[in-house]
């Protein structure tokens, strides 16, 4: 899913759009101090990850919101885990191996058609990345709007319904209780199919799991 400038106005009015402009801007500014802690330029990190160099640069000044897969791309070309780009205080060492996330307490994080609240987030280095993400509704995808990235990842709907559609598969409609896994590298894609909200739990992959 490509970045935009404006994204659809959804229900909420100018307190939501207050809401989101403040995600962007401040996931914008734990990226360009992650990536000014790594040393790198902004010519530097768009050879490094693949990406235009305006594109980093709109994302960091909170004027477009990444897509998971550029999150992931980004997170990869610092040589970082994903948690470093999530949390402001995050600490480069930590050693713990526990953490636990209450309801409602996830860092939240705004793309063009999800919102992600990223659970757990204090624990370093992890191999799986744990978020329960709103979904937006939305015409059926089309090729280009679709993405891929390393590794695989399961969703399990809590409310609402989807539809997923995954490269060399035909579109499926999955509803509260229902559970997919797929390989991520194939291109891929979720909606909401109505207005009803529309919640699941997704957790992908972020590092090759034999590392």
């Amino acid at each position: 899913m490509s970045e935009t400038e404006k994204d659809a106005n959804p229900p909420g009015g100018t307190d939501w759009e207050a809401e989101r402009q403040q995600l962007r801007s401040d996931l914008g500014a734990r990226m360009k101090a992650v990536r000014q802690a790594c040393g790198f330029t902004l010519e530097v990190a768009a050879q490094r990850t693949g990406l235009a160099l305006s594109t980093i640069h709109k994302i960091e000044n909170g004027r477009v919101s990444p897509s998971y897969e550029n999150l992931v791309r980004i997170a990869r070309a610092y040589g970082i885990g994903m948690e470093r780009l999530f949390s402001a205080d995050h600490e480069a060492h930590q050693t713990t191996r526990l953490t636990v996330t209450r309801a409602g307490q996830g860092r939240k994080v705004r793309s063009k058609n999800f919102e992600y609240e990223v659970l757990c987030n204090a624990l370093a280095e992890k191999k799986i990345i744990p978020l329960v993400t709103k979904v937006e509704q939305r015409a059926p995808l089309k090729r280009e709007e679709l993405e891929a990235h390393d590794g695989e990842e399961t969703l399990y709907v809590l409310s609402g319904r989807v539809e997923l559609t995954v490269e060399h598969y035909e579109p499926v409609i999955l509803e509260a209780g229902d559970c997919a896994y797929f390989d991520s590298t194939l291109k891929h894609g979720l909606r909401a199919v109505d207005d009803t909200e529309t919640r699941v739990f997704w957790a992908c992959t972020y590092i090759d799991v034999d590392k």
